[in-house]
């Protein structure tokens, strides 16, 4: 939606995503309190879930899908002997169960959801089937083919514990949907479980204590809107690579960042590489790069850079 008087932002904002408003809801509060041209996140969390959540604003939504690809971490508390619907409290209660496994069980069951291992994608998702969403079809009771896909669970911990209760800490590829881990889990056990909270302290390189609440965002954006002087605000951002940790990087000459910015291959003598970050001899960023056979060609670049 086009808005007047929009900024043009460029940045990756960490937030603290509150409870109880959808993903896109925030990032709609935040992008009007920045007064920001286009923003994105990295990643939903449910309007039942809370914690990190990385805005990207402008140049920086170019960049976004490293973020939807890198691993995150969680807290989970699971409630068992209750299966619902969505896999979590906002569901529907499907079917209720004697609970009666106790620490040592859980944690045998748990050793099977560690490591590669597969996992059915939830109805209640934004995977698309035949160009709708499963959770669109989820909500009119139709149950549609999902094979079963990879991910990776580096980690899961269990932090404390009742039969009925317990919470988790879960670190886990991309693509793993912690409502499925946990209802899966409680299947095992034979008792059934769903998630009853959710808190996302991880996402790539970024940890929740980096993340700013939207009252934070607030006291500083609200006295912007009429003095017009953003600087303190946009203070708050993280540069536009600041996700892109891992990748190699190359700084070009002169001559080649004007190839580059022109849509111009070079050779190179690097090895063959999907991604690369680029930079200008004065470090700007200047994009994203990839590398076939010696040579050097761009995938995303900055609109800013010269």
């Amino acid at each position: 939606m086009a808005r007047r008087n929009a900024r043009s932002v460029n940045g990756i904002l960490l937030l603290d995503k509150p409870l109880d408003i959808s993903s896109n809801g925030i990032l709609q509060r935040v992008r009007w309190l920045y007064q920001a041209k286009k923003a994105g996140h990295t990643g939903a969390l449910d309007p039942m879930a809370s914690g990190l959540l990385p805005l990207c604003f402008g140049e920086a939504t170019k960049f976004s899908q490293f973020l939807l690809d890198t691993d995150k971490t969680y807290q989970v508390e699971a409630k068992f002997g209750i299966r619902t619907t969505t896999s979590d409290a906002e569901g529907e209660v499907i079917s209720t169960k004697p609970v009666q496994h106790n620490q040592a069980m859980l944690e045998q069951a748990m050793q099977a959801f560690r490591g590669d291992i597969q996992q059915v994608p939830t109805m209640f998702s934004a995977l698309k089937y035949q160009g709708q969403p499963l959770y669109r079809y989820a909500r009119q009771g139709i149950t549609v083919p999902r094979e079963a896909r990879p991910i990776s669970i580096y980690r899961f911990e269990l932090v404390s514990f009742t039969p009925e209760v317990a919470r988790f800490v879960v670190h886990c590829s991309k693509g793993t949907y912690i409502r499925t881990l946990i209802d899966d889990l409680g299947e095992a056990l034979g008792c059934g479980a769903h998630v009853s909270a959710l808190h996302r302290t991880q996402v790539g390189p970024f940890d929740i204590e980096q993340a700013y609440t939207v009252a934070a965002i607030e006291k500083v954006t609200l006295p912007c809107h009429n003095s017009k002087d953003f600087s303190s605000v946009d203070g708050l951002l993280l540069p536009v690579d600041a996700g892109l940790v891992g990748l190699s990087e190359l700084v070009v000459s002169a001559a080649e960042q004007k190839k580059v910015q022109h849509g111009q291959n070079f050779t190179t003598d690097l090895a063959d590489c999907a991604a690369i970050k680029l930079y200008s001899e004065s470090r700007q960023f200047l994009g994203i790069g990839q590398v076939i056979d010696g040579v050097l060609s761009s995938r995303r670049l900055l609109n800013t850079a010269t």
